[in-house]
């Protein structure tokens, strides 16, 4: 099997405690359904920025800043899609990329 990297851009987040709950129940129960597939679930991240080639560090991430990874199992990147399409992100306006994770 192979692994598959999960990084989350955008997405509303939830502002109040119903909101909150909703969403985190949301996404655990996309976890649970994905079993033993979830290799590290991952974690929300703060601001981003990113060193360019001079070796400058420019605040924002760039045009479309990542909000969180997992890395997931899946036996191809059909398989990972399928897993990717019930993310609750996804309803909160959120985009998924995935990348293989290679061996090395």
């Amino acid at each position: 099997m192979a692994k598959y990297l999960f990084v989350y851009h955008g997405g509303k987040a939830p502002s109040n405690p119903d909101e909150i709950k909703k969403t985190m129940d949301a996404w655990g129960a996309w976890f649970g359904s994905m079993g033993a597939a979830v290799i590290d679930g991952g974690n929300p991240v703060g601001k981003s920025s990113t060193v360019k080639q001079d070796g400058s560090l420019v605040n924002g991430g760039g045009a479309n800043p990542a909000s969180g990874y997992s890395l997931i199992e899946a036996s191809s990147l059909e398989e990972a899609h399928n897993r990717a399409k019930g993310c609750p992100l996804l309803k909160a306006g959120g985009t998924i990329e995935i990348a293989q994770a290679m061996d090395m």
